[in-house]
């Protein structure tokens, strides 16, 4: 419950003080009838009148204190809140490929370092529904566009690398661009959005890039491609099994290269963005400022309803005063 008006409850202090000075004004006031001596009058016990005689003075002041709290306009308040969310449709395109498992991103390779971050974006999330795509010589979806986060982020743990889930490997990017323009195809939100995750270049598949660039386009679906890794000659972890069945890494050289300019035409001419990101830290912060430039619209409308509840307090406040007054000039009346 709230009050409207507070201040009236300062009106409080002045009625204590002149109730107080009431009653100790009638504890002090001389009779008017003298006795020579009232050492008889002591034994008498006070009548239920006498003990009663204060009643209407704590009636009426009692009315002044609910009329005062009718005065500062007790209420309740009922709150409804009206959110109208412009959810954005994102799909997230992720290379798969073993070249993804160099190790040259912390907590222990590209691939991993992708996963953990694309976690982070997804519990930043609220109103966008959020699909998943994974590629490698081929493409797969893994969870079409869906606002079970839940969901999103298990298949997200479960994301492994294209030899240890005995799919094709390579890097088919018009395919895998085309599945996800795919999935954004029939999305009713005003913006959709893919973010494609690479560290290599074309090399298999069905569909060229300069196609899937295309329906992308055609969709009208808004493109932030990041290349993931450092170009140049490094080593790609190998695993074997000896003849006791332990597994085994080994290394084997492997030149890295990321096509940017393939990268770089596929976000600019869709109003993306394109990224490098040759590190968990520089990965975290595209991913941070994909977060910012891609927001959530949420218009919110507030509506309160106040009812009084000064009635109440009111009446009783008229009946306090009404029953003082009648035992007052009755039969708590008092004569000199």
């Amino acid at each position: 419950m709230t009050y409207h008006s507070l201040w009236a409850f300062w009106l409080l202090l002045p009625l204590a003080l002149i109730l107080v000075w009431t009653l100790w004004n009638k504890k002090k006031k001389t009779p008017t009838l003298q006795f020579g001596s009232v050492k008889l009058l002591k034994s008498v016990t006070p009548g239920l009148r006498t003990r009663l005689m204060n009643v209407p003075t704590l009636l009426k002041a009692g009315a002044l204190v609910f009329a005062i709290v009718a005065l500062a306009r007790p209420q309740t308040m009922n709150t409804k809140i009206r959110k109208n969310v412009e959810g954005i449709d994102i799909v997230i395109c992720l290379d798969v490929s073993d070249s993804m498992l160099i190790e040259d991103m912390k907590p222990l390779n590209r691939l991993e370092a992708a996963k953990e971050t694309i976690k982070k974006f997804i519990e930043g999330r609220s109103s966008d529904r959020i699909g998943l795509v994974v590629f490698a010589g081929e493409s797969f979806t893994l969870v079409p566009p869906t606002l079970d986060y839940q969901l999103i982020l298990q298949r997200v743990g479960e994301i492994t690398s294209a030899s240890s889930a005995k799919i094709k490997d390579g890097t088919a990017l018009g395919v895998s661009m085309a599945n996800a323009a795919g999935r954004l195809k029939d999305s009713q939100a005003k913006s959709r959005v893919m973010i494609f995750m690479t560290d290599g270049e074309n090399n298999s598949g069905t569909i060229d890039p300069e196609t899937g660039l295309e329906i992308a386009k055609g969709y009208g679906i808004k493109v932030y491609s990041i290349g993931i890794g450092k170009d140049g000659p490094t080593r790609i972890p190998v695993y074997t099994r000896d003849i006791f069945g332990q597994k085994i890494k080994t290394y084997q050289p492997f030149e890295s290269t990321v096509n940017e300019d393939l990268l770089s035409r596929m976000a600019s001419e869709t109003g993306g963005k394109y990224y490098r990101a040759t590190s968990e830290g520089s990965l975290k912060k595209v991913f941070n400022d994909i977060d910012n430039l891609e927001k959530t619209k949420i218009d919110v409308n507030k509506f309160t309803n106040y009812t009084e509840k000064f009635p109440p307090y009111l009446m009783t406040a008229i009946i306090l005063y009404l029953v003082g007054i009648l035992l007052g000039r009755s039969w708590l009346r008092r004569v000199p």
